[in-house]
């Protein structure tokens, strides 16, 4: 990008998770975003095993964003980037500065393919203002300016260093050309601490729209189910700090009866999924009466409702359910002991995510129904005349059920993913939110 009369290169590692072979097509030349995008595909496509690039950016004002997870400088991830960069600065072209020690923005894009393995409710697509990338690199659309030249960073000399080993261990091997650099702890961590903070991000969201309803509301049992559920923030919180800064989860921190207390909430949302199709699977073709709507989804037709709580009580269980997934995952890619793990962390995830997503999905093919239905007064549209306010509330009715529709995840096809990494000129990190790259 050209700045004045400063172009500045942005360095960026293609990294794998095994040792693996593959054409080199990135080559040692700088290229434009679009091109890096479309050698990004290749090696996806080429190659068996997860590969990801790592682009550093220069931060040159500081956003306030917020929904990122902090990490110590001693953490592992922290850790596995110094040693990336400096077991590469001796292979990186003379005019990047990799082994600065400066704020710097990374950015981890990792291919559609495997962000669909990560899980399709992890890393759904956010508004760019949620995550965004904000430095003098992007333009006012949020964008990389396709001034910025991306020069790639290759281990053209070998180097000393273990490549495998636990989700904790740093490890970053860089090989020869035609080879990429295997960093598979790496990957695994970003990825993790990423689809963390996105999970976070679903139950923040959640929370705030639970509080106004249950301010309209004013029912003690669904108060109750709300606390409950708030009261595993802590437990999750400290979890996720202690697995991601030094490694290992005691039994001391309450995680396992923040989990039952998940589970119990995801049961309660199954059951009331249920309820909800039997009632859809119950309703006449055609029009329907929004009195024998209402009976089934009561409040759905208002601003808050019991029907609007319910909903938004299973989305919050399912946010906590996913970070928890998400810190199971990483625990037993470290119990493991395997030579890959990130394989052994997406293979446990994948199992337990499974079961979420069918109820994620099963609620959204709900809210879509309910989105599409057609609605008539009591009495339907033959009777003689309409009141103002039939109509009124016939209209409103209909305008909020088809709100019900807007947003939903239904059908989108998954993109690459990119987790950003904001490092502090005192090597600590905060990582944001998985967003579509």
């Amino acid at each position: 990008m050209t700045t004045g009369n400063t172009e500045v290169h942005v360095p960026v590692w293609t990294l794998a998770t095994e040792a693996l072979s593959v054409p080199n097509v990135l080559g040692d030349e700088g290229m434009t975003p679009a091109r890096l995008a479309e050698l990004r595909t290749v090696l996806a496509t080429l190659a068996d095993s997860p590969i990801a690039t790592l682009e550093a950016h220069p931060i040159s004002t500081k956003g306030d964003r917020k929904g990122g997870i902090s990490l110590h400088a001693a953490s592992p991830l922290a850790q596995q980037l110094s040693q990336l960069v400096a077991r590469t600065a001796e292979s990186a072209p003379p005019t990047l500065n990799v082994a600065a020690t400066g704020e710097v923005l990374y950015r981890m894009v990792v291919p559609a393919k495997v962000a669909a393995q990560v899980g399709q409710g992890l890393v759904q697509p956010m508004k760019a203002s949620a995550g965004g990338i904000y430095s003098a690199l992007v333009n006012s659309s949020g964008r990389i300016t396709a001034g910025a030249t991306f020069v790639p960073v290759c281990g053209r000399a070998a180097v000393a260093g273990a490549a495998t080993g636990s989700a904790t261990t740093a490890g970053v091997a860089a090989a020869s050309a035609g080879a990429l650099t295997v960093a598979a702890p790496l990957v695994l961590m970003a990825v993790a601490v990423g689809v963390s903070a996105y999970a976070d991000h679903q139950r923040q969201e959640a929370i705030e729209r639970i509080t106004d309803l249950l301010e309209q509301l004013h029912e003690d049992n669904l108060e109750d189910e709300r606390s409950e559920l708030d009261g595993c923030r802590d437990a999750i919180d400290k979890a996720t700090s202690i697995l991601l800064d030094q490694g290992r989860i005691g039994p001391s921190l309450g995680l396992d009866t923040s989990s039952y207390a998940i589970s119990t909430a995801i049961e309660r949302a199954k059951r009331r999924l249920m309820k909800w199709q039997d009632a859809l699977a119950k309703l006449p073709e055609g029009p329907v009466e929004l009195g024998a709507l209402t009976k089934s989804f009561p409040g759905v037709n208002e601003e808050g409702g019991t029907f609007r709580a319910h909903l938004e009580l299973a989305r919050l269980a399912i946010a906590l359910k996913r970070r928890v997934l998400v810190l199971q995952a990483v625990e037993h890619a470290q119990l493991a002991g395997t030579d890959n793990p990130f394989k052994s962390f997406i293979g446990t995830l994948h199992d337990d995510e499974r079961r979420v997503d069918e109820l994620e999905t099963g609620i959204n093919s709900v809210l879509l129904r309910l989105s599409t239905l057609e609605l008539k007064r009591e009495g339907g549209f033959l009777s003689i005349m309409f009141t103002q306010g039939e109509v009124n509330d016939l209209l409103k009715a209909v305008y909020r059920l088809r709100a019900l529709g807007d947003g939903l995840n239904v059908g989108i096809h998954q993109t690459d993913v990119a987790i950003e990494i904001e490092r502090s000129s005192d090597g600590s990190l905060v990582v944001f939110p998985a967003v579509a790259a």
